[in-house]
């Protein structure tokens, strides 16, 4: 069954490959959505895919890549959105 989640995180996520390491990790377990930066310096994450790989996900964007230092992340469960295909890198 395929679940959504939203995310923002917050911390030093910008300008340390937060983005990219949370595309490497969507693209790992083959969920759909997207990442972005948010100009308040936080980054968003929607996602799609069954509830265990979603925890993953969340449990990954927790640590974040080796340079990030996340201090705080929000989750909020959503609706399944079934136009999403693949995972993507938004600017």
């Amino acid at each position: 069954m395929q679940k959504r989640m939203h995310l923002t995180v917050s911390g030093l996520v910008q300008g340390v490959g937060f983005r990219m390491f949370i595309d490497r990790v969507a693209n790992e377990l083959h969920l759909d959505g997207w990442v972005k930066n948010r100009p308040d310096g936080t980054v968003e994450i929607e996602a799609q895919g069954a509830e265990e790989t979603l925890d993953e996900l969340f449990r990954r964007a927790e640590k974040g890549p080796s340079r990030a230092r996340v201090t705080g992340i929000k989750r909020m469960e959503m609706a399944p959105d079934h136009s999403f295909c693949g995972f993507t890198v938004l600017m």
